[in-house]
């Protein structure tokens, strides 16, 4: 009698037993968590895989995923000194670039966590930003204006200018490798033209500093933040004066990234992106995910968020501003954002009040023209 008690008990305890359960899929990675204020994130070329740099000089790099518990670190650093400011990866992913307020430049192996390089004296100031133009080239801009491109096969830089009065805020270059943008806090964008190593020209003041700068409309306008909270719209070999300004609802416009042709997102120093916000804390910096799924921010919280953007490039930029003419509540972009009623594209598709009626008619037939969203 006693087997088949036994046996019954065992099946019994197998039907209580419950099963194990399936790891849950978020719609974005986890927010990550550091020890001190984030001052520059970037996202690997080809891997899910981002880096971070933080006030205390540290560099982290960190596997994301959207399974809950798979976010985690892969290594830190600690050779900078004092904080870091940028990080960059290389175009093949195996190299991460880095600057910080110890004037050194620092290259890394991605894989090893490992100093691969490094220019301790890079500049006689703090460097502020950094731009990869190529697997050899690169260039810096500092705290006082300078901008210096270097050129690794030979271990020095070939440009050494200074024609900005204040620190050197972002860097950009255009799809041919030639001209070569910079954004600075004297409220000018420089333009500098690397394959004659010159510089070419300064654009007239603005009245707060210009903070970010970025190419858009395949390459025929450039768009610059600036501390005043506008976007400071460039023509292509326009560069002395703007053709257009749009008030963003911001304090100050501090990084912008694009995300298509048409449509870019905007940090601000009231903590507001246009897809989330960080509350009540100023943004350091974003970055866009290489497939364009997720855009990263990190800000004074010492938090990195992850956004979903997967849906703004199917987003026509006309049907936005048709929807803001005839009344219509635009959607908000993501449901992690404190205020999901926000109208993140408000400042993006209204033209300023100082623009006529002939002008944004104009306008909207520029971005039927150019709209990415059409058959091309």
């Amino acid at each position: 009698m006693a087997a088949p008690l036994e046996h019954e008990d065992l099946c019994e305890q197998e039907e209580n037993e419950e099963e194990p359960k399936a790891p849950k899929i978020r719609d974005t990675p986890e927010d990550i968590k550091l020890e001190a204020i984030v001052n520059t994130i970037a996202f690997h070329p080809n891997r899910d895989i981002l880096a971070a740099g933080d006030i205390d000089g540290d560099i982290y790099l960190f596997s994301y995923s959207c399974t809950e518990g798979e976010t985690k670190e892969l290594w830190s650093s600690g050779h900078h000194l004092k904080s870091c400011r940028k990080v960059l990866f290389s175009s093949d992913g195996q190299k991460l670039y880095s600057v910080s307020k110890d004037k050194a430049v620092h290259i890394m192996d991605v894989e090893a966590g490992k100093l691969l390089t490094r220019i301790p004296k890079a500049h006689e100031v703090p460097i502020n930003a950094l731009l990869l133009v190529d697997e050899n080239i690169f260039a810096t801009g500092d705290d006082e204006g300078t901008l210096k491109v270097w050129d690794m096969r030979k271990g020095t830089s070939f440009m050494d200018l200074k024609h900005h009065e204040d620190y050197i805020s972002d860097i950009t270059i255009d799809e041919a490798k030639r001209t070569l943008l910079t954004t600075s806090g004297d409220g000018t964008m420089g333009v500098f033209n690397i394959k004659r190593r010159k510089f070419e020209l300064l654009s007239e003041f603005q009245n707060g500093d210009l903070t970010s700068v970025c190419i858009m409309k395949r390459g025929r306008k450039v768009v610059c933040g600036s501390g005043e909270g506008k976007l400071y719209i460039f023509n292509w070999n326009g560069f002395g004066a703007t053709s257009d300004r749009f008030a963003l609802q911001a304090e100050s416009v501090d990084c912008i990234v694009p995300i298509t042709d048409s449509i870019l997102c905007a940090a601000s120093t009231d903590g507001v992106i246009s897809v989330g916000q960080h509350v009540n804390m100023s943004i350091e910096e974003i970055a866009r995910s290489r497939d364009t799924r997720f855009l990263a921010s990190c800000a004074h919280d010492e938090l990195i968020k992850f956004w979903d953007i997967s849906s703004l490039p199917d987003i026509k930029v006309n049907d936005y501003r048709q929807r803001k003419k005839t009344g219509r509540r635009l959607k908000a972009l993501s449901n992690k954002a404190f205020d999901t009623g926000q109208d993140f594209f408000a400042g993006l598709l209204d033209s300023t009040e100082e623009n006529g009626k002939k002008e944004e008619e104009e306008e909207e037939d520029e971005e039927d023209d150019d709209s990415d969203s059409g058959s091309d």
